[in-house]
Formats: structure tokens, C-alpha cells, sequence
């Protein structure tokens, strides 16, 4: 039996994942302890599973929203869970069972040694891996890259990732974005604003058909918009920050 974390946790938000939540949570909770999932508003029966599952594990914790509001919203209500009881650190992961439990321990050991940075997953693709979202995320991580002037994100929107509850909180309750799909590139790029430095590591990601179970809830052309006006105001944040940046460089911090 893993013994319990007293201030890193795996913090899951999942909205309608399919029958891979329970793989999951079941990987996740086999590599680290405690594990926390957000059920946001789900529909498809998996939060009744997830509860049965909970009853019978105490290093897994259910918390319910009645109502879908959002991958960002899910997790700051995590956030302030985990606050609530002394947590400093939350390694956050899909539901769907893309991303590699196999990888917490290492990302948290890292943690540990460095506290003050985020530890970000660097996705490394299989072929199953569709290649309009591979191409995609490049734009993305572009943007990202120069909004930070550079500060060295590897990847800007891949969810496997950790980080410091007491920045990020802080930010997440000082403006009203961050909530839905935006929530993971507006992160990093505001936690680098803040001063918190990214340190990247490779993850391997995998997706599935749906007849394997997969499931996404991502759509183009919805999404893309919502990503579009993100780095829209994220640029011009950007501009105003420009000075302190470059003052930030000069001075290697």
C-alpha cells in the first residue's frame, strides 16, 4: 500500500469520460495516494461507479458537481479542497485514460525537489494520434512560448501536469477565465507571469478509437475560437508585462 501524501495529490476533473475513468482511477491510485476526482456534472452512470469505488478506497475521494461547468472550474474546486486541508501540490490528469499514471511518481519526485516550479508533461504521440491536433497545438504552444518571451513551456496544452495550489488558486480567484478548455495553456502562462518556472518532462500520451472506449469531448471549431480569444487577451497581458519580462531576463530570474 502506497502511504498517503501529506501534500501532493492527483487531482482528476472528468466530465462523461466513458468506462477508461475507471482504469484510470485505478492506475492512478495503483502509482500514488491520495487521488481526488471532480465529477463535473456528469450524465453517462460513471459517477455512480466512481463512488462505489471511493467507498471501498480510502486514498480516493469523490467530489460532486452538480452540474457541468467546465474542465477549469472543476479543478479549482479541487484546488480549494485541497487547500482546505493542507495540500500544496496537485498533479493534475484526464479521466479518459490517455495519460501515463506510470509517469506520477517521477513528476512528483520532481516536485518535491523543486517546489516553487510547475512540472510540465511534454506529450510524446503515438501513431493513433490524430494529426490535425498534433499540428494544432503547435500554434498554441508558439503563442504560449512568446507570451512568456520565451520562458521555456514545452507543451502548452497537455493536462499531465503538476502544480503549486497556492499560485495557481490565487490566480484562478483574480479574473473570471481559466474555466473550460482554456483553463491548461492559460495556466502556464500565467503561472510563468507570476514567476513560477516550468520544467518539462516527457509523458507518453495515447488515444483511443471509440470502439476502445475513447472518448472527447473537444470540439474544432468551438474550441478553437474559445483558444483563439484566449491568446488574444493573453498577448495583449503580454504587452503590458512586456518590461517587467525583459527586466525578469536581464536579471536571469
Amino acid at each position: 500500500m502506497i502511504q498517503a501524501s501529506a501534500t501532493h495529490l492527483v487531482l482528476i476533473p472528468s466530465y462523461n469520460p466513458g468506462p477508461k475513468v475507471d482504469e484510470t482511477v485505478r492506475e492512478a491510485r495503483r502509482y500514488w495516494n491520495p487521488v481526488w476526482v471532480v465529477v463535473d456534472g456528469s450524465t453517462d452512470g460513471s459517477t455512480a461507479r466512481l463512488r462505489a469505488m471511493a467507498a471501498a478506497d480510502a486514498g480516493l475521494r469523490v467530489i460532486e458537481l452538480p452540474v457541468n461547468r467546465g474542465k477549469g472550474s472543476a479543478v479549482l474546486e479541487g484546488l480549494r479542497a485541497a487547500t482546505a486541508e493542507g495540500f500544496t501540490h496537485v498533479l493534475t490528469m484526464d479521466s479518459d485514460g490517455q495519460h501515463p499514471a506510470p509517469c506520477i511518481p517521477e513528476f512528483m519526485a520532481v516536485s518535491a525537489r523543486h517546489p516553487d516550479c510547475m512540472v510540465l508533461g511534454k506529450p510524446v504521440f503515438d501513431a493513433a494520434a490524430p494529426s490535425l491536433r498534433v499540428k494544432g497545438r503547435e500554434i498554441s504552444n508558439w503563442w504560449a512560448n512568446l507570451e512568456t518571451l520565451w520562458m521555456g513551456i514545452g507543451d502548452s496544452l497537455f493536462g499531465f501536469r503538476i502544480y503549486p495550489i497556492g499560485p495557481l488558486e490565487k490566480i484562478m480567484r483574480s479574473q473570471r477565465w481559466m474555466r473550460r478548455f482554456d483553463f491548461d495553456p492559460e495556466a502556464v502562462v500565467r503561472l510563468a507571469w507570476a514567476g513560477v518556472p516550468p520544467i518539462n518532462l516527457p509523458a507518453p500520451v495515447r488515444y483511443f478509437r471509440a470502439d476502445e472506449g475513447g472518448v472527447s469531448h473537444f470540439r474544432y471549431f468551438r474550441d478553437n475560437r474559445l483558444l483563439t480569444w484566449m491568446h488574444t487577451r493573453l498577448f495583449i497581458g503580454f504587452l503590458w508585462r512586456l518590461p517587467r519580462l525583459l527586466g525578469r531576463r536581464l536579471v536571469g530570474r
